[in-house]
Parts: C-alpha cells; sequence; structure tokens
C-alpha cells in the first residue's frame, strides 16, 4: 500500500471517528431533551396545575381586589410598628448570622482551614442550614420558645448563618493568598497572617453579603408571623382570616414600601462597598 493511499484511509478513519462522535454528541443532547421535557411534565402534573381552575377564580380574585379599595388607614401607626419589629427581627438576625458565619467560612475554606478533616462536614453543616428554611426554623423555635419575634430573630440566624458563611467561604477560596503567605514568611502565624493580608481583602465582600443578606430577611421574615414569630406577618394573617382586604391592603402597602425603601439604601450602600 503506497504512502498515499495510507494517508487517504487514516483520513476516512478519522472522518469517521467524527462521525460516529457527532453522532453521539447529538445522541446526548436528543436524550438530554427528552428527560428535561419528561421531568417538567412530571412536575406540571405533581404541581397538579389546572388553567380551567384558575381561570374560574379570576372572577373571585377581582371582587377581593374591588373590596380591598380604598385602604384602611385608621390602624396605620400599628402595622408601622409591626413593620419595624420585622425589619428588627432581620437586623438582629443577620447579625447574628454575619458572627456566626466569619469562623465557620475559614473552617469550610480549603485552602486556609486550619483543620483540613472538618471542612466536608463543615459545608454539610452549611448546606443543612440552607436548605431548612428561616420559616421551618421559626415553627420550631416557636414550640421551644414560645410566640414573638425572638423566635423569629432565631429562625433567621440559623437559615442566614449557612447562607452566609458558604458565600464568605467561596471568595475565601477564589482570593489571592500570596499576601498571606507573604506575611507567614516573616514569622507570623496564619491568624496573624489573615488578619493583616486576608481580611482587608474579604472584609467588603463580607460587609456587601451582609447587607444583601438583611434585605432578603427583611422580605422574608414579613411572612414569620404567619406562625407566631411576631412582626408585621402576624397582621397580615389576621386579615386574611378575618376576609378584611381593605386592612390587608394596607399591610401590603406598607410592607412595600419598607421593603423598596430598604431594598434601595441597600443597593446604594453595597455599591460603595464594592
Amino acid at each position: 500500500m503506497s504512502t498515499h493511499e495510507i494517508a487517504a484511509r487514516r483520513a476516512l478513519e478519522a472522518i469517521e471517528r467524527r462521525r460516529e462522535r457527532t453522532w453521539y454528541q447529538r445522541a446526548k443532547r436528543y436524550a438530554l431533551a427528552v428527560a428535561i421535557a419528561a421531568f417538567f411534565v412530571e412536575s406540571w402534573r405533581l404541581a397538579q396545575v389546572d388553567l380551567e381552575r384558575f381561570v374560574s377564580g379570576l372572577p373571585k380574585l377581582a371582587h377581593w381586589l374591588a373590596m380591598a379599595w380604598p385602604p384602611k388607614l385608621d390602624e396605620l401607626p400599628v402595622f408601622l410598628e409591626r413593620t419595624a419589629e420585622t425589619v428588627g427581627m432581620a437586623a438582629i438576625g443577620t447579625m447574628m448570622a454575619t458572627f456566626l458565619a466569619i469562623p465557620m467560612a475559614i473552617l469550610a475554606s480549603r485552602n486556609i482551614t486550619p483543620l483540613p478533616k472538618l471542612y466536608l462536614p463543615a459545608r454539610w453543616f452549611l448546606n443543612a442550614l440552607r436548605g431548612i428554611d428561616a420559616f421551618v426554623f421559626a415553627l420550631l423555635f416557636v414550640a421551644a420558645v414560645g410566640l414573638g419575634p425572638f423566635a423569629g430573630v432565631l429562625g433567621i440566624a440559623l437559615h442566614t448563618w449557612g447562607s452566609a458563611a458558604k458565600l464568605i467561604a467561596d471568595h475565601v477560596e477564589n482570593a489571592n493568598l500570596g499576601p498571606m503567605r507573604a506575611v507567614e514568611t516573616t514569622g507570623a502565624s496564619r491568624i496573624v497572617a489573615a488578619a493583616y493580608a486576608l481580611i482587608p481583602d474579604v472584609l467588603p465582600v463580607t460587609l456587601s453579603t451582609t447587607l444583601y443578606l438583611f434585605e432578603f430577611n427583611v422580605r422574608a421574615s414579613t411572612v414569620l408571623g404567619v406562625v407566631g414569630a411576631g412582626g408585621i406577618g402576624q397582621e397580615l394573617k389576621n386579615s386574611m382570616d378575618l376576609l378584611d382586604f381593605a386592612r390587608l391592603a394596607t399591610i401590603i402597602l406598607v410592607i412595600l414600601a419598607v421593603v423598596t425603601a430598604i431594598d434601595q439604601l441597600s443597593g446604594w450602600m453595597r455599591r460603595r462597598l464594592v
């Protein structure tokens, strides 16, 4: 067999291999598309989506909206006080979570953890905290410490602990450790090196993360009163139970105004930190 024939044969074999790979890749894409479609079809069934019931319920919703206007303003001072309670719950819960998150983030950062064997358990622990919603934690603490905002604070703190520590740990793992290693070469301990070379780099992101979680917690904590954890959520539940839609509209407007103001302020502060 001549050199040209060998080269032509190899070229044909390469083309055939590319065709086989292309066919395999297409088959994988088709299989993935079928799996995704089947997933959403089954999700639609499990969620019991019924468009006919939705359409038939629109007149009832329109009737409720008509009953909600005009909003009742006679209890506005009470609603503002309850909303302030909600903001306080979110602030204290977020602050507690941030203080707890910093040492846990160090333990859960692969590149600086002082106890490498605890890296994965620490990550699993944070995943468990993030996986359980603040609403569920608040429900448990209502049973443990009784009704009131304190149960909401504890619920927010535990859930936010996992989220804050995970976000901070991810940033630490992606941080440049060159300055920290340089400080360590002078004989400084790892803690001292981290304090002088790593924390100044991580601190702005930590503060930005804390502000973001605070504004998220303000929104989330508005419903904690449903389980007896205090705040404006309790008034929201009472209005729903009494079908007092005018009172409900006032509460919703107060929540929207306060949440929007906090979002704008927090966003402005986070832009200043970055």
